[in-house]
């Protein structure tokens, strides 16, 4: 036995004996409860508290920072080893890969995500002085390390805490603070309880009275009401498999079954159909569209429906939205047209699934790097409402909901509703498309707009921010849902500002830290 690896299983042997180890990651583990299907939000608190415990923030400084970042680490592969279990399914249903490499790639991933929880708590405890400074810093790194990992290597802040909070009592403050501001809530209240089983009252009494203060006034300054106007409007949920959705054989099986899901209900306002529902580059169904279009429009409404734009001159290829049928109310024929501007591009491109870093080096490697429509490319990062029988609609497809700059990055005043389309069976019967959903819905807390949402197996829904109402379609069948949206009108603080304001209160709070270190 070389003394390199001697050396790392005496290393793993006193690990797997350290008890703070094992309950930073059941920590992490059991915070998976706190996100759908599961929604037991108090989790997420417990959760925060554990791993605090773990680190101890009586024991500060350069000497225990590096204890403090392993002890993160280890928290957060529990976190993302069970809450993201479903990128597992993805990889070992379509990625055509040995079981030891796919969870081989599982581990690299969650490994690589452990980064960030481990890093905020390295600076943390690395320049705190004491608990309190501790618990001010907490948040700051937290929310820089957060914000990292959702911009680096393009992003991925899937399982954030504020999610945890989508059906809790602090939803009240999403739509000033977001999901963003949320996360920090449940960091400070995760630290509070900390401080309590400490026998520091003085802490937890702080942050309770500040976040009742917070909820009270939110309530009486909300503005965002009802504006007495509805939608009615027909989601239709194909249930294609996806080993048949782009198969030349099945084009007219699948455009059958969504005519003739669709036929009884032209009498909606707006129908919509999932991301790429049409199994065809989009200038080769020139016919086909035309030919929906008219009867759309004949039935005086309008169609959205997913499909794929493969532009020849220019090589390209978009995951896009396009509108069939009239535009604004009244029209008297159908305004769809090849390339007109009524469209949406796909910008938030999925890492591997559409589109492959170092392509020339990884497709060879194995067919998870080679999958079908894995070559797109991004749309423009701003561009405009869909207009649709005289309705705005807000548009993200698929990944694009999880990044909620880029989602108010695209909202207007006059935006009607949330629409966002996808196709979850990459994910099998896994709890991904469940946590998808939420996710969804906590963008529209944030926006304050109806959400509608359409996949091809589910989970597919209409969401009511105000009254926290939901209503759904069973996962894995084929059926429609026709519901009556209600339009709201008025702008939430967060669709004005976005985290303007979080960011002050962090910066505030890491100058706070930062000046204990020279209180004595």
């Amino acid at each position: 036995m070389t003394p390199t690896v001697k050396k790392l299983l005496t290393r793993l042997t006193l690990l797997a004996k350290d008890i703070k180890s094992w309950l930073a990651f059941i920590a992490g583990l059991i915070l998976t409860f706190s996100y759908s299907p599961f929604e037991i939000w108090p989790i997420a608190f417990i959760s925060i508290a554990a791993v605090i415990f773990c680190i101890n923030p009586n024991n500060t400084g350069k000497a225990h920072a590096k204890s403090a970042a392993k002890y993160g680490f280890i928290f957060g592969l529990g976190w993302f080893g069970a809450g993201i279990s479903w990128v597992h399914v993805s990889i070992a249903t379509f990625g055509g890969m040995p079981l030891v490499a796919s969870f081989s790639l599982m581990a690299l991933l969650c490994g690589y995500l452990a980064l960030y929880p481990a890093l905020a708590l390295y600076l943390t405890t690395r320049f705190a002085t004491s608990p309190n400074s501790f618990g001010l810093l907490l948040i700051s790194f937290f929310a820089l390390s957060e914000y990292l990992r959702g911009v680096v290597l393009t992003g991925f802040p899937w399982l954030s805490f504020g999610y945890t909070q989508t059906d809790g009592p602090l939803n009240i403050l999403a739509p000033y603070i977001g999901e963003f501001g949320l996360t920090l809530v449940c960091i400070a209240i995760g630290f509070a309880l900390y401080r309590l089983t400490q026998k520091d009252i003085k802490t937890p009494l702080v942050t309770l009275t500040v976040f009742t203060v917070l909820c009270i006034g939110s309530r009486a300054t909300n503005t965002v009401e009802y504006s007495g106007k509805s939608m009615s409007t027909l989601l239709v949920q194909g249930n294609i498999k996806q080993h048949l959705r782009f198969e030349p054989s099945e084009f007219w099986t699948t455009m059958s079954k969504y005519q003739d899901m669709t036929r009884p209900h032209w009498d909606a306002d707006l129908i919509v159909w999932p991301e790429a529902a049409v199994p065809e580059i989009e200038a080769l169904a020139d016919s086909y569209l035309a030919g929906l279009d008219s009867a759309a429009s004949f039935n005086e409404t309008a169609l959205i429906t997913g499909i794929v734009d493969y532009q020849i001159d220019t090589k390209t290829i978009f995951n896009t939205l396009i509108v069939l049928g009239n535009k604004e109310r009244g029209d008297e024929h159908g305004h769809y047209e090849y390339l007109g501007k009524n469209r949406y591009q796909k910008h938030q491109l999925l890492p591997i699934g559409e589109f492959v870093p170092f392509q020339d080096i990884l497709r060879p490697i194995a067919p998870l790097f080679d999958l079908p429509m894995s070559s797109f490319t991004r749309g423009d990062r701003i561009q405009n409402n869909l207009r649709a029988n005289g309705f705005n609609l807000l548009p993200a497809i698929c990944f694009e909901i999880v990044f909620a700059d880029l989602v108010r990055g695209n909202y207007k005043t006059n935006s009607d509703i949330l629409f966002t389309v996808s196709n979850d069976a990459w994910f099998g019967q896994s709890i991904g498309p469940l946590q998808h959903m939420q996710i969804a819905r906590m963008r529209a807390l944030e926006l304050q707009r109806p959400l509608v949402r359409v996949t091809n197996n589910g989970v597919s829904a209409v969401y009511d921010p105000l009254s926290n109402t939901q209503q759904t379609m069973p996962q894995f069948e084929a059926a429609v849902l026709k519901a009556d949206v209600k339009l709201i009108q008025g702008n939430s603080v967060y669709s004005q500002y976005g985290n303007v304001f979080v960011w002050g209160i962090v910066t505030l709070l890491g100058i706070g830290g930062t000046l204990m270190r020279f209180k004595n």
